[in-house]
């Protein structure tokens, strides 16, 4: 099996989806294979299904995408400072991996968006990372020598690339883009290091 690195993410409003496609493209700068993936929205009515296959994007991960990944991308919008329920709701779902330890010392980063400046973004960031320690798998962040990092005015975090949409829903800007690429890259040339290694 080629390796890849899976980016899986949940988008409302597209802000994520956005960011997903350009850690994506960081991930295939580094020679790797992306395979961007969402997850089905979560439904209050505890009889309704998701189809499949949505009707628009990327296909819906499944545990397998997560199993067999070499490295792993993960994005959500903030909410209330947390990863937004569809994400946690597959992360759940993911105690078969912890028990057989296929994610195991396998690198990993996240990625959010918020709508305000201060509405959660690094908390959404780290509370991502719990679940992702418990598989045993290497945070990455994004360190200071990306200058961006020091000049940005809205999104962008050495916990994960960010971005702020604020009321008018902006789309993310080329420093944000190049931070998701970045962080695309930096999994994907980890994820090549650690296999050339073994």
């Amino acid at each position: 099996m080629t390796p890849y690195v899976l980016v899986l993410y949940y988008s409302r409003y597209g802000a994520c989806r956005a960011m997903a496609t350009h850690v994506a493209r960081g991930v295939e700068q580094a020679g790797l294979e992306a395979r961007v993936r969402t997850v089905p929205p979560v439904s209050a009515d505890c009889e309704a299904t998701a189809p499949a296959i949505p009707d628009e994007g990327h296909l819906y991960a499944s545990q397998d995408d997560l199993r067999d990944c070499a490295g792993l991308v993960l994005g959500s919008p903030t909410r209330f400072g947390n990863m937004a329920a569809p994400m946690k709701y597959f992360l759940d779902a993911s105690s078969a991996l912890w028990l057989s330890g296929d994610l195991i010392g396998k690198p990993a980063a996240v990625f959010t968006s918020s709508n305000s400046l201060h509405g959660g973004q690094e908390s959404t960031l780290l509370t991502m990372m719990l679940p992702l320690l418990h598989h045993g798998m290497l945070l990455l962040g994004l360190p200071y020598s990306h200058p961006e990092l020091s000049s940005t005015a809205t999104g962008g975090t050495p916990y994960g690339a960010s971005h702020v949409s604020g009321s008018n829903n902006r789309a993310p800007d080329e420093t944000e883009l190049h931070l998701c690429r970045s962080l695309g890259e930096r999994v994907a040339s980890t994820a090549r290091a650690l296999s050339d290694a073994k």
